[in-house]
């Protein structure tokens, strides 16, 4: 029933010079039309170097911007204009100004998972799988900001040893996953290894085999001899593990840890992005700037990753 959308959108797409970008956490039909599927940063990274004038970001708002701030020069369409993400809109650029003007001497690391603003605002950004190796090159004489996930900040503080100045914002879908959702699958699934996102509370990353970001699962799965796995993020990644490594069991660690604005977008709304060109993302272009630099920071200090 849904093969003539997936036509037209192909079709569209090719017309239209796009590629179409899908987060790992996007529902299963949405990955399987998708060109590049994986982590937000990434997959911008990945846009950048297409000569596709157009991208089509399957993901939410912050996603968008950050595909905007590496691509200036191509369209960049986010299907459902009211796709955002909680952790990202749970601190604004005000906050930040006020919140340095109390650390005026402070380095601010943002989490890719912010607005452009917040970015432009930053020293340095990172992502939830270099995080605790970008802080590790900060000089130890210096104070850090962390903005805005208090519990990808703790697990840096953890990790590292450094002391930071920790923003109180969190991903909903996943601190719902609780030690007990832990212990309970991993009474049914005994032999199983258990797999924790550092956005995840302090008593489920304890309760952890491995702490990973998305991509870090993803290339863990792949390489580890185990054939079971707990995993602790949100539901979507199930769908690219299997797929992924078709011999090898994937549990949620709990059905809950759904975000609802990842499974906003549907086909439909790829091919209405597609057919008028919505719902434009864009970045006033001193913002970009700003935001960009903070990205290039991290990259030049944590190449590939």
């Amino acid at each position: 029933m849904q093969i003539p959308v997936i036509e037209k959108i192909h079709r569209l797409k090719d017309l239209g010079k796009a590629v179409i970008l899908a987060h790992n956490y996007q529902p299963a039909e949405i990955q399987d039309i998708a060109d590049f599927v994986g982590d937000s940063l990434g997959l911008s990274i990945e846009a950048a170097r297409t000569d596709a004038e157009v991208i089509v970001f399957c993901g939410v708002h912050f996603m968008a911007e950050t595909a905007a701030i590496l691509s200036p020069q191509k369209t960049v369409l986010l299907p459902e204009k009211e796709a955002g993400c909680p952790m990202a809109d749970m601190i604004s650029a005000q906050q930040l100004l006020e919140l340095k003007a109390q650390h005026p001497n402070a380095l601010v690391v943002s989490y890719v998972n912010t607005t452009a603003e917040v970015k432009a605002l930053s020293d340095y950004c990172c992502t939830s799988g270099n995080a605790v190796e970008l802080v590790g090159t900060l000089d130890p004489d210096e104070e850090i900001i962390f903005v805005p996930d208090q519990y990808l900040g703790q697990h840096v503080i953890d990790k590292t040893g450094r002391d930071m100045i920790l923003w109180p914002g969190y991903c909903p879908s996943h601190v719902i996953i609780t030690a007990e959702d832990i212990d309970k699958a991993r009474r049914e699934h005994p032999d199983a290894s258990v797999m924790a996102h550092p956005e995840c509370t302090g008593r489920v990353r304890a309760c952890a085999d491995e702490i990973l970001s998305t991509s870090g699962m993803l290339r863990f799965a792949k390489q580890s001899e185990k054939k079971k796995f707990i995993v602790a993020t949100e539901t979507g990644i199930i769908y690219t593990l299997k797929k992924q490594n078709p011999d090898k069991e994937f549990y949620s660690a709990s059905d809950n840890a759904i975000c609802p604005n990842m499974k906003k977008i549907t086909l439909e709304k790829i091919v209405w992005s597609l057919e008028d060109m919505q719902y434009k993302i864009t970045v006033p272009d001193d913002i970009r700037k700003k935001a960009k630099a903070a990205l290039d920071r991290m990259l030049a200090v944590m190449p590939g990753k």
